[in-house]
């Protein structure tokens, strides 16, 4: 059961607990990620669930960007959204297939090989929407796939 606690924090100190979750394996598979993050930056969020959000999205692109490949994480202030960007290499997900990758344990038959039980990218979905924000997915196949979350920019 996911209980949030909604605090105004920095969004580097979220990115930075989700990207510290993923360095060992990254550097493993010599994958290069660069982030691009406005400094100073405070959103009124659950830090710790967005963070654990944010990982899982972090950790299928380690788990599904092939050797050499690269991650990149952007972070941008929209009118009423704070929107982050996990853009990666990977392989990509066939179009047919991207309404069904939030389902609690969906795979995709193709990348069956790589361990994983399919629950990261529906727990991070359901994070995200208890917080009142939501998920965009581009990808395209041989070219790699985009994230975007949107989290709702509190104006007080």
């Amino acid at each position: 059961m996911i209980t949030l606690e909604k605090k105004d924090v920095s969004i580097e100190e979220t990115l930075v607990n989700a990207i510290n979750g993923i360095l060992v394996p990254m550097d493993k598979k010599g994958i290069e990620l660069t982030v691009d993050s406005p400094e100073g930056l405070t959103i009124s969020h659950d830090s710790r669930w967005t963070s654990e959000a944010l990982f899982n999205l972090l950790d299928n692109a380690v788990k599904y960007t092939p050797t050499g490949g690269s991650i990149h994480v952007s972070v941008q202030k929209w009118e009423i959204y704070l929107k982050i960007d996990v853009t990666d290499t990977e392989r990509g997900i066939p179009e047919h297939e991207q309404a069904t990758i939030f389902r609690r344990f969906c795979r995709e038959e193709a990348v069956h090989d790589i361990e994983d039980i399919g629950i990261g990218l529906y727990l991070a979905r359901e994070i995200i929407m208890m917080q009142i924000g939501y998920f965009l997915v581009m990808s395209e196949v041989g070219k790699g796939s985009a994230f975007s979350v949107f989290l709702p920019w509190d104006k007080r």
